[in-house]
């Protein structure tokens, strides 16, 4: 269903995500930079997470292989997704006033996109799908899910820093030690299970 070119392009821009998560990792945890240290599950959601929306979503939408209803959605959500990466590293690392209802309202008005462009296509959907269509509307729901799971994620982590996420000392990550970020920590654990192996899946199955 994917290109080779996409398929092969996807597997070096993984490889380049898991240095950089490394990376991060290092200078969150080792060197404390603003934020705090990261944990472990957190790390691979947030890797997980960049490299969904910011660079699998586009490149599937540029591949002509997808059916067009799908590549539309697509497209427009991770244009819509890379305008709220922007402005949300200014927020953080420029004005420090990032605060998590921000980013939840993005993500609400994200699934409102995805589900509209669904319906907007939805002549395609309707009746007998080939391959490729059920290949399209299953990335599309997992793209779905992942947005319904980092709500949630946002909402928890902003209840267990009540707030605190502004100015020099803000609070940006859950790392593995605190006791307020167990739970927290131990879901994103759970989930990142089925969301790894639903994309791996996927992907393997556009060979």
């Amino acid at each position: 269903m994917l290109s080779s070119h996409t398929l092969l392009l996807l597997a070096l821009l993984a490889a380049l995500c898991a240095v950089a998560a490394g990376w991060f990792r290092h200078t969150q945890n080792v060197k404390g930079s603003r934020g705090g240290r990261i944990s472990g599950p957190k790390l691979a959601w947030l890797f997980y997470a960049v490299f969904l929306w910011f660079l699998v979503c586009p490149l599937v939408a540029l591949d002509t292989a997808v059916p067009a209803e799908a590549r539309g959605v697509l497209g427009a959500f991770a244009a819509f997704m890379w305008l709220r990466g922007i402005a949300e590293l200014y927020l953080l690392y420029g004005v420090k006033r990032w605060r998590p209802p921000y980013g939840v309202a993005h993500d609400v008005a994200c699934i409102a996109l995805v589900l509209g462009g669904l319906f907007w296509g939805r002549a395609r959907w309707r009746g007998e799908l080939a391959p490729q269509d059920v290949w399209a509307l299953a990335f599309l729901g997992l793209v779905l899910v992942s947005l319904v799971v980092e709500v949630a994620y946002a909402a928890l982590f902003f209840h267990a820093v009540e707030g605190r996420t502004t100015g020099e000392d803000g609070i940006w990550f859950a790392d593995e030690e605190q006791a307020r970020f167990r739970r927290i920590n131990r879901l994103t654990l759970a989930l990142n299970v089925p969301l790894y192996a639903g994309l791996v899946g996927l992907l393997v199955a556009s060979a």
